[in-house]
């Protein structure tokens, strides 16, 4: 299992966080999504078939882009 956790600098409130568990969660494999909004940071754990660049991906569409590192 992988394990990643990152910040989302357009998180700005609660329904922001929700936005993503909803989205990552309906990726196949992905098993876990934690998020903190005053920290504007995101936890994701999968499996495959979920990798990390449908992750990026998923996220970029619904406009909440990883902070680049």
């Amino acid at each position: 299992m992988d394990r990643k956790t990152f910040e989302v600098p357009n998180i700005g409130c609660d329904n922001c966080v929700r936005t993503i568990k909803n989205e990552l969660g309906s990726i196949a494999g992905v098993k876990q999504v934690e998020g903190v909004t005053a920290t504007r940071m995101i936890t994701v754990e999968w499996d495959d078939p979920a990798n990390w660049q449908q992750i990026v991906a998923a996220l970029k569409e619904i406009d909440y882009a990883p902070a680049e590192a």
